[in-house]
């Protein structure tokens, strides 16, 4: 395990990140050699990015997806080198389905900066409107 040690407050720097939409401010959380597993796709682990460039194009495509997308009333836990990070993610497509549902995300840290992000969401039909 590494000597530099990441907290909760790191994850909800993060997380506000996500909110701002800013992908820089993203990219200085995340190791050289990081990787990003999506919560959709064709693998296992649903989308694999892998790699700092790889890594940055994945996260984009959340907010060309959902341009509106926003992470909301996240709480974060720290455990040695591991950490958990669960919100309601909200979104709306460019067709105007809308998502809302809780997810998480798993991550594994090395040397005060994040590894791996492992995104879970649950499976849930379009809302109509806030609030479902």
């Amino acid at each position: 395990m590494s000597q530099t040690q990441v907290s909760a407050e790191f994850l909800q720097a993060f997380s506000e990140a996500w909110n701002r939409h800013d992908i820089d401010a993203l990219m200085s959380f995340m190791a050289d050699d990081c990787e990003f597993h999506a919560v959709a796709g064709p693998d296992l682990l649903g989308r694999s990015f892998k790699g700092r460039e790889a890594v940055r194009e994945g996260f984009q495509l959340a907010w060309q997806t959902f341009p509106d997308a926003a992470w909301l009333d996240g709480t974060h836990f720290v455990h040695g080198n591991r950490g958990v990070s669960e919100c309601t993610f909200s979104g709306t497509k460019a067709d105007g389905t809308r998502i809302e549902a809780r997810m998480v995300d798993v991550f594994t840290f090395r040397d005060g900066k994040i590894a791996v992000k492992n995104a879970y969401r649950k499976e849930r039909p379009p809302v109509s409107h806030a609030g479902n």
